[in-house]
């Protein structure tokens, strides 16, 4: 348990899924925690499971899925040299200069493995956002996952500290 906060309830998993408004959009969706802020209520995650979609396998063509899951609210899918971006997932098919679907790739980091860390990230304001963007597949493609964490009451100094850090590094 992380210094000045007080745990208000047991381990919660939250699943979500976004897909994109229409292929190859970046599309944006938003979680609603319920956080009480009259109460200094915050949210400490513990892990994330993050997993993009496949991309099409297109002869000759180089495609992905680019997801990635942050505190605010973003306009392009981000990644973890943004200090909101709490974890990214990628697929992509190499098949630039192929006759055939190409070679799939994932990478990032789609899954928050269990560490010596006490948590992952603290929520301070009431959504996190899911960002998806593929790049040249035929079809709308989605992102699924899973946030692990609970709900904790920060005393007035550190409440006020997070959602200031929060929302100015936006």
């Amino acid at each position: 348990m992380p210094k000045g906060l007080k745990d208000t309830s047991s381990t919660v998993a939250i699943g979500f899924s976004v897909t994109e408004t229409a292929a190859n959009t970046f599309t944006q969706g938003s979680v609603d925690l319920n956080l009480d802020p009259l109460n200094n209520e915050v949210f400490v995650v513990q892990a994330i499971n993050l997993e993009a979609g496949i991309p099409d396998a297109l002869a000759g063509l180089n495609t992905d899925v680019i997801t990635s899951l942050t505190t605010t609210s973003q306009t392009a899918v981000q990644f973890l040299d943004n200090t909101n971006c709490l974890v990214t997932a990628s697929r992509f098919i190499r098949g630039a200069g192929l006759v055939d679907g190409g070679v799939g790739f994932s990478s990032g980091a789609g899954e928050a493995v269990p560490t010596q860390l006490e948590y992952l990230g603290i929520i301070a304001t009431n959504d996190f956002f899911i960002q998806i963007q593929g790049g040249n597949n035929l079809g709308a493609k989605g992102v699924t996952g899973k946030l692990y964490g609970y709900r904790a009451r920060a005393d007035a100094s550190i409440y006020s500290a997070l959602v200031q850090s929060e929302v100015l590094s936006a």
